[in-house]
């Protein structure tokens, strides 16, 4: 495998019991890039298909042992314990480390800085942009190799759309890749190296985020209303 690549998925199919809904989709994501989806999300369980994280394949294998292995994931709803503060969340997070956090939390607060002064409110008393931090922040939290996000702007109003997306950039320069399902399309393309166009469940675009951007046949689906 490329030594630059951190998660690749081959030809996988999945769906919701006889309903298949990905058909061999294939999906790279390197050091270094942020790389949208843009489609349909949602997509069931796996049926078949490859994925590697590194140079180990992860397919198939139990979920708290994927996220040991370096997959951070954000699922779109129910992704911050809203009863917990802010610190209390990050600290859920890290159920599989044992030893002092306290220099990987001040690295997460330089990360994310609204949520400095704010580790001690609930995350329920949280708008919903700075909920999306807690989240990332608490998947973060365990040494991710790769971050995956889904629809991490869903809801959001045009400015905290925009912190998010200002975020996952930071993030993103720490030195963490990023793979994303997002429908803020147009937005979504403009921070990435590269993107998916999935459409009827299959690869239909690869490019970069710029050229999948200008493409009139991407921006006719899919970027008219999504900017």
């Amino acid at each position: 495998m490329n030594s630059d690549k951190i998660l690749s998925i081959s030809n996988l199919i999945a769906g919701y019991g006889e309903t298949e809904i990905l058909h061999n989709v294939s999906i790279e994501v390197h050091k270094n890039e942020i790389v949208s989806i843009i489609g349909p999300n949602g997509a069931g369980k796996s049926k078949s298909g490859e994925i590697f994280l590194l140079e180990n394949k992860i397919t198939g294998i139990n979920p708290s042992d994927i996220v040991r292995k370096g997959v951070g994931y954000v699922p779109q709803t129910d992704n911050v314990f809203v009863s917990l503060s802010v610190h209390e969340n990050l600290e859920m997070g890290a159920w599989t480390i044992e030893t002092n956090l306290k220099e990987k939390f001040e690295e997460l607060y330089n990360l994310f800085p609204d949520l400095k002064d704010k580790r001690n409110q609930l995350a329920g008393q949280l708008s919903g942009g700075q909920r999306q931090m807690v989240a990332m922040a608490k998947a973060l939290i365990l040494n991710a190799e790769v971050l995956l996000l889904d629809e991490p702007t869903a809801g959001l109003s045009p400015k905290y759309r925009g912190e998010i997306f200002a975020t996952i950039q930071r993030i993103n320069k720490s030195g963490l890749p990023v793979l994303m399902v997002e429908q803020n399309a147009k937005q979504a393309l403009q921070i990435s190296h590269r993107g998916y166009v999935l459409v009827d469940g299959s690869n239909r675009y690869t490019g970069t985020g710029q050229d999948l951007s200008s493409d009139p046949d991407v921006a006719r689906m899919f970027l008219g209303s999504r900017g």
